[in-house]
């Protein structure tokens, strides 16, 4: 989370109707966060710094790994737009035996409302995903993920900010696990969308991935 206060003390209530232990990884919030995190029930892991959410992801899952009664992680953003329903499917997924990651996909169904403009700078990205690493996606950008404590042991994100998101797919292709989409409802509130990522940034990331 980075100045979540206004949301991520019900975003972490609802998560803790079905899953009790939940990090919450603090990124330098100036606004207390931390406090309304630690009184909804999160244990909170603080960067004293803005890192980005790509550090933040890093460290989540490091501080995760820690237990050893680890069964799955599962990476849910801080601003309200995912559904604890969505995540729930997912576990029981990875819990199954049937994939060691779950990867959401707002395009899988007809529930999640998107411009046309977004829509397109997102399945580019997927295609482009197909074409480098093989794996046919749907949707290479979404926040709501399930893997396995041996998966995600096997990771290490080196990009903190938005380009992790294209990272961590690349490494995950080379790791050659299991892996499924599960259709997911994102949610855009005013304020998600005030705090998600822009078009433009999504262009960026697309031009970034063809040409370095």
């Amino acid at each position: 989370m980075y100045n979540e206060a206004s949301v991520v003390g019900t975003v972490i209530s609802e998560l803790r109707e079905v899953f009790p232990h939940v990090v919450c990884v603090d990124d330098g919030s100036s606004d207390g966060s931390q406090a309304v995190a630690r009184a909804a029930g999160a244990v909170v892991v603080q960067h004293p710094v803005n890192l980005g959410q790509g550090a933040a992801l890093q460290t989540g899952m490091e501080y995760a790994l820690q237990d050893p009664e680890l069964d799955c992680i599962v990476t849910f953003d801080a601003d309200g737009q995912h559904r604890v329903a969505d995540a729930a499917d997912m576990v029981a997924r990875i819990r199954s035996g049937e994939a060691d990651v779950v990867l959401g996909s707002r395009f899988l169904d007809g529930r999640t409302k998107i411009s046309p403009a977004k829509r397109l700078v997102l399945r580019t990205a997927a295609a482009q995903f197909r074409m480098a690493t093989g794996m046919a996606l749907t949707d290479a950008h979404n926040g709501l993920r399930a893997l396995s404590p041996q998966l995600a042991s096997q990771l290490d994100l080196k990009q903190n900010r938005m380009a992790h998101a294209s990272e961590l797919i690349h490494q995950i292709a080379a790791l050659e696990p299991r892996w499924v989409e599960h259709p997911v409802e994102i949610i855009y509130t005013d304020y998600s969308k005030s705090k998600g990522q822009s078009l433009l940034n999504s262009v960026n990331i697309i031009a970034d991935l063809f040409f370095r």
